[in-house]
């Protein structure tokens, strides 16, 4: 009965300063306050022991740096959280995110089938000019021609369009 009396004594007391060390070291207020809750739960069952120490709020708020410390270290605390969820802002407008996937689509489709695959192969999954040989059945060399023109191709095209036709730039 002593022990608890002297226990909710000091926690009236010094809860504040505690929380104030706990929000340093958290950086947020509701974490602040699960670490002191935390600590001083683990630290009720030994008061005793707590209110033997010659300055028992530097035995508690050791022992709360250690709990936060000690949490640190565990995998699952390494998430970031929030307060407030940041809001991402997008630049880009999907609507003209689509129409310049469309036109990229309409000149792909100009162009002769071997140019048009390689084109297909190198920029949209990602193949290295031997796999593109081997899937085309041809010669590396041939490869990166048939790359370079299309790629010639398809900016002779988007240049012969009008200014105000041109989507991606």
């Amino acid at each position: 009965m002593d022990a608890e009396l002297g226990f909710a004594g000091f926690v009236r007391a010094n809860t504040a300063a505690l929380l104030r060390t706990a929000y340093l070291l958290t950086g947020n207020a509701p974490a602040a306050e699960e670490l002191v809750q935390d600590t001083l739960v683990r630290l009720f069952p030994k008061w005793d022991k707590v209110q033997a120490a010659d300055v028992p709020l530097a035995y508690v708020r050791r022992s709360v740096t250690n709990a936060f410390v000690n949490e640190r270290r565990r995998p699952a605390s390494r998430e970031l959280v929030l307060d407030v969820l940041p809001e991402r802002h997008d630049p880009r407008d999907a609507t003209d995110q689509l129409a310049d996937r469309d036109e990229i689509w309409i000149m792909l489709r100009t162009l002769p089938d071997r140019q048009r695959a390689a084109l297909v192969m190198r920029y949209f999954h990602d193949l290295p000019d031997d796999e593109i040989a081997d899937a085309l059945g041809c010669r590396v060399g041939t490869v990166r021609s048939l790359i370079s023109r299309g790629l010639v191709a398809m900016r002779e095209a988007r240049a012969a369009q009008p200014p105000s036709a041109r989507r991606f730039e």
